[in-house]
């Protein structure tokens, strides 16, 4: 593995923490720790976020002395911004939390329309302002059209006029696309990027060297997806062993501190969604510790063994399945989890788990595709679904 472009971990995870605690200092004075809670995994109950379990997980969040939210308008179908309002804007003051929206594709059409969004999104979330406001998600197709529509330069005026305080994006695509828009866009402040150790050499992803496009263009950092979806979390037994061998700290505990190993980092999101995953990440991040040496090795190697297992990357972010991008209504993300836990472990429970993402007559089944090719059009990780899902169906639909 490599970092910055050389081999081995050269530049000293010290100097790599104390730049990121500059970063947050200098740039981000609003900022409390480097370590931010990201609303799209939020606990459900019968289809709707469990205010209870959230208000205990935010409540924990802010009295650790964390204060960065991040959601977005299509975050479960529009319940994660109205959570946010109902069980953190509602019950802490405006200076206790920061929040971060987003300007998102699929909610507008015309440059006309932004502003109406906007406007609905600080009524959603129960704030007057942004601390931060993204351009949501940007890739080379959808980045043409924010171009066209001027998206970038209407989202700006909402910092002139003071409704956000810092702008940004968040980025899926190649390291020569996020060159092409911080070049086009010196304006940005801030760039989201989805950052792992099994992403990091990813030539699908390219985690490196989009973070290397962040440093050359003096962009701080916010990861996301640092614990792959879970997939870093619920790690294959040979992996899985490799830290606990190692102790010190759980298996999300070693990918978020993978990812403050390096500088340029100003914050580090997790999707959390109940309160034991809350509590085992304040662990990690309430003190932070960079890895050494001994720990970076350890997660090169699990990094091999999880890419050995050739499991289907998928995050489960859904954004193949929201806002009606299957029109056969697949849950796409289960069934690739169904079928990365069958060739993990060939046990009779992954098929039974498949038998119940089809239950019903409002779910298809994975022959059901018709191959519109909707979800590969929204899919951060550029998975190809189609020819996925025919691998899904010989296994189980036969």
């Amino acid at each position: 593995m490599t970092r910055g472009g050389s081999s081995g971990f050269s530049d000293g995870t010290s100097c790599g923490e104390m730049e990121n605690i500059m970063l947050i200092n200098e740039h981000f004075p609003e900022i409390n720790g480097n370590f931010g809670f990201g609303c799209m995994r939020l606990p459900m109950k019968e289809g709707e976020v469990d205010y209870d379990e959230f208000i205990r997980m935010a409540d924990a969040f802010i009295d650790a002395g964390f204060n960065y939210f991040d959601t977005a308008h299509g975050y479960i179908g529009g319940k994660s911004e109205t959570a946010i309002r109902d069980c953190v804007a509602k019950r802490h003051s405006r200076d206790k939390f920061l929040l971060t929206d987003k300007l998102s594709s699929p909610h507008f059409n015309s440059r006309e329309e932004i502003r109406p969004l906007f406007e609905s999104q600080l009524a959603a979330c129960g704030v007057t302002y942004f601390d931060f406001y993204l351009m949501h998600a940007q890739e080379r197709k959808n980045y043409q059209k924010y171009k066209e529509l001027r998206a970038y330069e209407t989202a700006y005026s909402f910092k002139e006029e003071g409704l956000i305080k810092h702008f940004g994006i968040s980025f899926h695509d190649k390291a020569e696309i996020l060159d092409m828009i911080l070049s086009e866009h010196p304006e940005i402040e801030i760039v989201q990027i989805q950052f792992n150790y099994v992403d990091y050499e990813d030539e699908a992803v390219e985690s490196r060297k989009v973070y290397e496009v962040c440093r050359r263009h003096g962009k701080p950092m916010i990861i996301m997806e640092p614990v792959k979806g879970g997939s870093l979390v619920n790690l294959p037994p040979a992996a899985d062993s490799i830290f606990r061998n190692l102790g010190g700290c759980s298996n999300a505990g070693y990918a978020l501190r993978f990812c403050g190993s390096f500088p340029g980092i100003a914050m580090i999101l997790s999707g959390m969604s109940n309160m034991p995953q809350m509590e085992d990440n304040l662990a990690t991040m309430a003190d932070m510790k960079p890895l050494d040496a001994r720990e970076m090795s350890a997660v090169d190697t699990v990094c091999g063994i999880f890419k050995g297992k050739n499991v289907i990357p998928c995050t489960g972010c859904k954004y193949c399945v929201d806002d009606n991008h299957c029109p056969e209504n697949i849950r796409i993300p289960d069934m690739f989890a169904a079928l990365n836990s069958f060739e993990e472990f060939h046990n009779w429970n992954s098929k039974f788990y498949y038998k119940t993402v089809i239950t019903g007559d409002t779910h298809g089944r994975a022959a059901d595709c018709i191959k519109c090719g909707k979800c590969e059009k929204v899919c951060p990780q550029h998975l190809e679904i189609r020819e996925l899902l025919e691998k899904v169906s010989e296994k189980f639909d036969r």
